[in-house]
């Protein structure tokens, strides 16, 4: 059962984001309300893995509408992220005038240049007013993009709009909702972050990632959620490079659920650590006499 839009409370959001299997506290379910019901943008931060990403889509699929993404890297610009020209096509349309000899300079120009030439890459699609619900739009990992870019949004999420200089300004009837995401590898400008509601999303503690783990697999043997979830939570107390996130914890258990194991054994964790921690200086730092001292901790939550 799809959740009425925008949600009537915030009970009725988070019921709706765990019919979705996505476990939120008080205060993320509070700012995504706040967020939905002001339609402003929202910005989620956090370390890789803690389920920013999933927020969205969550979303999408909770509100029974369409998931828009923006995945951002090093070198975005607007042609990919926003619009271009179908030049193949115009070039083909100006050769069919010359053709049939009636070519006008001024009505060649309104005519290449209008909607009908133009790709809407993901920015721009987000703002078509032809749906019955408003899209999710995921930017996701906006630090990854470059600064001038991140100043390109800045009129989107003000007015949920784009200025197209040949066209002018296409405007959403209705904003999209927006979620941005970051993993903070650089700071966001202020002026992004003014036009947005704000969550730092934290890795959870103990009962709550066991919430999260049955609720996504609900297939895995209770004793062995318990253990990997208290293990990897050790592992994140641990001077690592690089700490687990949920999705690694997922993982884990998935593929021990997949070897048939009912529960967490020194030899086990040795030939699957590879799948909870990505970084091999933190593998072998983790490796023997290591891996027993966690595994007795975890044993004895």
């Amino acid at each position: 059962m799809n959740c009425k839009f925008p949600p009537g409370s915030i009970d009725d959001l988070q019921d709706a984001l765990v019919r979705e299997r996505y476990i939120a506290d008080r205060g993320l379910a509070t700012t995504i309300y706040l967020a939905l019901k002001l339609q402003r943008p929202l910005l989620l931060e956090g370390e890789a893995g803690v389920g920013k990403t999933e927020v969205a889509k969550v979303l999408a699929a909770a509100f029974d509408t369409e998931l828009i993404r923006l995945q951002c890297y090093e070198g975005l610009d607007i042609s990919h992220a926003v619009y271009e020209w179908n030049y193949t096509r115009q070039l083909l349309e100006i050769r069919l005038m010359e053709a049939s000899g009636t070519i006008d300079r001024q009505h060649a120009a309104n005519e290449l240049f209008s909607e009908r030439f133009l790709i809407k890459r993901p920015l721009l699609q987000a703002l078509s007013n032809d749906r019955p619900r408003p899209p999710v739009l995921l930017i996701d990992e906006l630090d990854r993009a470059d600064e001038e870019f991140e100043g390109y949004l800045l009129e989107l999420l003000a007015d949920s709009q784009v200025t197209i200089p040949e066209i002018g300004t296409i405007r959403a009837a209705v904003p999209p909702i927006v979620i941005i995401t970051s993993n903070r590898t650089r700071e966001l400008h202020d002026a992004l972050k003014r036009r947005c509601l704000y969550f730092w999303i934290d890795f959870p503690d103990f009962a709550k990632e066991l919430r999260i783990v049955m609720t996504k697999l609900p297939q895995a043997p209770a004793r062995l959620a318990e253990q990997v979830t208290a293990f990897v939570q050790e592992l994140r107390a641990a001077d690592l490079y690089k700490a687990a996130g949920i999705s690694e914890t997922l993982d884990w258990i998935a593929a021990l659920v997949a070897l048939d194991r009912q529960e967490l054994d020194p030899e086990t964790i040795e030939q699957t650590l590879g799948i909870v921690l990505k970084n091999q200086e933190d593998i072998q730092g983790m490796r023997g006499e290591r891996i027993n001292a966690l595994l007795n901790r975890a044993r004895a939550r």
